[in-house]
């Protein structure tokens, strides 16, 4: 980088080219939409058949591409504006250099030296004559002081001033140059395959892609308005709301996990982010797995022992298990959970299933998902589900499916616009013996909730105030307990199914006005009465109480499926009875009468 290249630097040049890459990834998110949304969807409701089901599998290729391309060049929007923000800092720092040697009646010549006039020291009898020096860039104590005391020493005063020109003039050119060697690279990478399929290697690169911009462009992204350090729902929104669009652009390329897991930015934005790192970590995690080796054949050998032959694992089976075993599991477990969110996706417009919201994912640990079925940022009702024991990614098929059966149950009340919401934001217990029975999964995790409701709030987009209800399973109850225990539980009614104990002994106490609270127990579930000595409140004379005794006050929802997991079964009262308290028709709800318990469990 010479002084003639970086003066006649234009950095709006570059940024209207990023303006540019940001239009054509806004054009490509819009062709997405619109064929997942509206042309997909569509076909999905009306046709059937071979035809339909290839097209469909055609145009979800073709929407991928879109997403991909959105994804690409939103990188390299923000890529240009990082590279023009280093180099317009070295630009200013060089004009500035400039002016004030010209100011001082210097001369910077072509290659970056400085010409000084004659000139004399106070007490001196004649001029000095002038000359010219060459800066150098970066410098420290040792030269720095060195140039000092030739400046002191030197008889002409213009000396050390020129010199100290110069030297700016050399750091700006050094700092034009690197920012020219740091971004080169970066932006070539952003090229794209030559082929029409976006595979998985492709998705693993945009992450590497995200992650070389990223390092690039950390102190461009570090001059933005930073998100609020652990803020309130609220003041993310408002935050979110006063970035310009190429502000926000840059945070959705370089940061779409943080995006996506802000509570109270609108569920278009989450989605937007959620779903750039849905696909980058399924990409990832897909090469991973590839390259373990295939599990060995030879699983089981028999040996003899004691005189009786002993089926036992082979030496090479154990090996690759040893090596392998847990993350091939985990792995799997992890790309079963994406692909379920994928159906979902694929699923819209079936039976008039609404477009899909992925407001949280993560594939750490058990894993992280939030999904919602309709825009719950202009729902006039929205339903929150926590799962409970066992549910992590691997498992949110199952989850999802359940919401998408109250959606259709709720939005067939016809009492306004519905959105369901599975809510997976916390490490639930794994083991039913081992982890169901302690309270701490459900404590640490509610305060997450909490913020969750209070988001649904912050991004709403309508004027009206939407109708909330909280819907728990099992150990999801006692986590929605845990909620109203320790703070406000922003819903105005509560579903509890086969519900262990919310941790406190009285309906009046579940922070929902009087008469919001519904209770669901089939028959044949067997997880109220073991786990109310775990998670049961406790009333004023000592008993465990929980949500299916009369005297906790909760409204008993006539319940005609049977055991612990088909509350949600389709065509049943169970399903039917919670479609209308999320639909805001609890009155219409039918209600059994209190269960024939001992007199001490009343």
């Amino acid at each position: 980088m010479d002084l003639a290249t970086l003066r006649g630097f234009r950095p709006a040049e570059y940024e209207e080219a990023a303006d540019g890459y940001r239009t054509t990834g806004d054009m490509a998110g819009a062709a997405k939409d619109t064929i997942n949304n509206r042309v997909s969807a569509g076909m999905t409701g009306r046709l059937r058949g071979e035809a339909a089901t290839a097209a469909l599998r055609e145009l979800r290729g073709l929407a991928k591409n879109f997403h991909y391309a959105q994804t690409e060049c939103g990188l390299v929007s923000t890529a240009l504006n990082g590279f023009a923000f280093d180099i317009a800092a070295a630009k200013r720092k060089l004009d500035a250099a400039i002016e004030d040697a010209r100011a001082d009646n210097c001369t910077v010549r072509q290659d970056g030296s400085v010409g000084y006039p004659a000139g004399r020291k106070p007490g001196a009898e004649k001029d000095e004559p002038g000359g010219t020096v060459s800066g150098s860039a970066g410098g420290g104590p040792t030269t720095d002081a060195l140039e000092r005391q030739a400046a002191g020493i030197h008889p002409n005063p213009y000396y050390g001033r020129a010199m100290a020109y110069a030297n700016r003039i050399a750091d700006a050119l050094r700092e034009a140059t690197d920012a020219d060697a740091k971004w080169a690279p970066k932006l070539r990478a952003l090229k794209a395959d030559d082929d029409l399929t976006v595979s998985k290697a492709d998705w693993a690169d945009a992450q590497s892609d995200m992650g070389g911009v990223g390092e690039a462009g950390k102190g461009y992204l570090d001059s933005l308005p930073q998100a609020p350090k652990d803020g309130t729902p609220a003041a993310n929104a408002e935050w979110w709301k006063k970035l310009s669009p190429e502000e926000q652009a840059a945070w959705l390329a370089l940061r779409p996990d943080t995006v996506g897991a802000l509570d109270g930015l609108p569920a278009t934005v989450r989605d937007e982010a959620n779903r750039v790192v849905l696909e980058e970590k399924r990409g990832q995690l897909r090469m991973e797995l590839d390259s373990i080796p295939p599990r060995p054949a030879n699983e089981w050998t028999w040996i003899t022992a004691g005189g009786y032959p002993s089926k036992v694992h082979t030496d090479e089976w154990m090996d690759w298990h040893n090596k392998y075993g847990d993350r091939y599991e985990q792995l799997n477990k992890s790309l079963k959970g994406m692909q379920s969110i994928q159906d979902r996706f694929d699923r819209t417009g079936e039976r008039g299933l609404p477009e899909a919201y992925l407001l949280g994912f993560s594939p750490e640990g058990n894993g992280r998902a939030i999904v919602a079925n309709g825009n719950p940022d202009t729902a006039d009702h929205q339903a929150v589900y926590v799962p409970g024991t066992t549910s992590n990614l691997g498992g949110i098929g199952g989850d999802i499916g359940r919401m998408e059966n109250v959606w259709r149950v709720a939005a067939g009340a016809e009492n306004g616009s519905v959105s369901t919401i599975t809510w997976l934001g916390y490490d639930a217990p794994q083991d039913i013996v081992k982890d169901s029975p302690f309270s701490h999964y459900a404590n640490d995790g509610a305060p997450a909730y909490n913020r969750f409701l209070d988001g649904l709030d912050a991004s709403r987009t309508v004027d009206s105030d939407p109708h909330r209800t909280a819907i728990g399973h099992s150990y999801g109850t006692t986590l929605i307990g845990s909620a109203a225990r320790q703070g406000d539980l922003n819903v105005d009614d509560v579903i509890l199914a086969g519900s262990p104990g919310v941790q406190v002994s009285n309906a009046d106490q579940m922070d929902v006005p009087k008469g919001h609270v519904w209770n669901q127990e089939a028959e044949g579930d067997v997880v109220p009465d073991i786990g109310r000595f775990g998670h049961g409140g406790t009333d004023w004379h000592g008993a465990f109480t929980i949500p299916s005794d009369e005297r906790f006050g909760a409204n008993q929802l006539v319940t005609d499926t049977e055991g612990h997991s088909d509350y949600w079964k389709e065509n049943t009262d169970s399903l039917r009875n919670q479609g209308l308290v999320v639909a805001g028709k609890g009155d219409d709800a039918e209600l059994k009468p209190p269960p024939d318990r001992p007199w001490y469990m009343k």
